[in-house]
């Protein structure tokens, strides 16, 4: 019999978040699922990946509908959900069109963000469990292997990670642009909110120390400072430290301005002209607009942000379609090397038994031949061994070949049915 590569599962593109953060199970559900869908006998290989954004079963099975269906109704009883009622949303994927797929989820082109990089490590996260399963076979392996290195190849060979797609992560670019390097550069976070807390934190990957938390509620800005690894400064004493750093972000519920032209004009003259940047990441804004006029200050608010993030959007669709090129030639090369491990099973079960009848029949000649010494022994040895490797090299041949144009099963079953072999050896992946 021969067994198909699949994938079924249901992702942002056709699932809604309630769904899909439903579904979603920890690491020893996962685990249960594994071992009880594998024990049914139902596939040969099983790989789930779950995440916020999909739910998908990778396998190799003689009956992906049935494998992949009853991997679903375990994950729907395990969470109290209708199986029938999820099934719409489920996509099904298979052979080449599921080998493409896994490629593209790897590499972060069927990311709800395009490019990013963590669904590449929720991948690998999701081999690892199931080979600890002992779940995985040569089948998976293989496919899982090529779309790390697809993966990475997409990764390297194009721009796709390069541009900044969230608003705080484009405050942290164009402070990069202004100042061409972050290390030792200061920041000083005033409010508390959440893209405010998150754009520090990226300024802070890229070597900006320290970070001065100032907030109206003190016990706030003590948390957040405590959380940063900062220094929590108060209120009413911001405008002092503006003048020490080089960053200033912020994200205050403040209706009206709470930084003034007057303000960073006295603030410039006590920095020396050293220039000062300003991320006002609040709505209504935080620093009048005209800050942006005084030589030495660049003042950029969400608007700005997101204009940056929508050029930024588009390079990265770009790079992404140089990344799907890349791809589709890929999945060509490893659909060849699935039609290869389609007729595997047969060539070593058909050299198996020609190995054994070989043994056999020098065994009976040399019974007959008790005088026999060493030189005519490994005679009839290599003798024997040249008739097997000749008689293997035609069925080999046409078994690579066939399978290569997409007639595999047909002359697997025919040298089978031909050499008396048994069923095991007609069975392998179906690219």
């Amino acid at each position: 019999m021969i067994h198909t590569v699949f994938v079924a599962g249901l992702s942002h593109r056709t699932a809604p978040i309630d769904v899909r953060e439903h579904l979603a199970l920890d690491e020893d559900k996962l685990r249960e699922v594994l071992s009880d869908v594998a024990g049914r006998g139902v596939c040969s290989e099983l790989m789930i990946l779950s995440t916020c954004n999909r739910v998908e079963v990778y396998g190799v099975a003689e009956v992906p509908g049935e494998a992949h269906g009853a991997a679903f109704r375990h994950m729907t009883a395990q969470r109290g959900m209708d199986f029938q009622a999820l099934e719409p949303l489920l996509y099904t994927k298979t052979g080449p069109e599921a080998v493409l797929h896994a490629f593209r989820v790897a590499a972060s082109l069927d990311s709800m963000v395009l490019g990013e990089p963590q669904i590449l490590g929720q991948v690998k996260d999701a081999f690892a469990l199931a080979q600890s399963c002992r779940v995985v076979g040569p089948t998976l392996h293989a496919l899982m292997s090529q779309a790390f290195a697809v993966a990475k190849r997409v990764r390297t060979e194009t721009e796709i990670g390069r541009y900044a797609v969230s608003v705080s992560f484009a405050a942290v670019e164009l402070a990069r642009k202004i100042f061409g390097t972050l290390d030792g550069k200061t920041v000083l976070l005033i409010g508390a909110g959440e893209m405010g807390e998150l754009a520090a934190r990226h300024l802070q990957d890229q070597g900006t120390l320290p970070v001065y938390v100032a907030n109206r509620t003190w016990g706030r800005a003590q948390d957040l400072a405590r959380d940063l690894a900062g220094t929590a400064v108060r209120y009413e004493n911001f405008p002092s430290v503006m003048a020490e750093v080089d960053i200033v972000i912020t994200s205050t519920a403040a209706p009206e301005p709470i930084i003034s032209v007057a303000d960073v004009e006295a603030v410039l003259r006590a920095r020396h002209e050293r220039p000062l940047f300003f991320i006002d990441i609040a709505v209504p804004r935080n620093v009048e607009p005209a800050v942006n006029d005084l030589a030495n200050a660049f003042c950029y608010d969400v608007d700005d942000l997101r204009s940056v993030v929508e050029s930024n959007l588009r390079e990265r669709q770009r790079e992404a379609q140089r990344g799907e090129g890349l791809v589709e030639r890929e999945v060509g090369k490893f659909v060849d090397r699935l039609k290869d491990l389609e007729v595997v099973p047969t060539i070593v079960s058909l050299r198996e038994k020609l190995e054994a009848i070989r043994r056999g029949e020098v065994a009976r000649a040399l019974g007959r031949l008790p005088g026999a010494d060493e030189a005519t022994k490994q005679a009839i040895e290599a003798l024997s061994q040249a008739i097997v490797n000749k008689v293997l090299h035609g069925p080999t041949v046409k078994l690579r070949d066939s399978s290569r144009a997409g007639q595999g099963r047909r002359w697997v079953e025919v040298i089978s049915e031909v050499f008396g072999l048994g069923a095991k050896s007609r069975t392998g992946p179906e690219p």
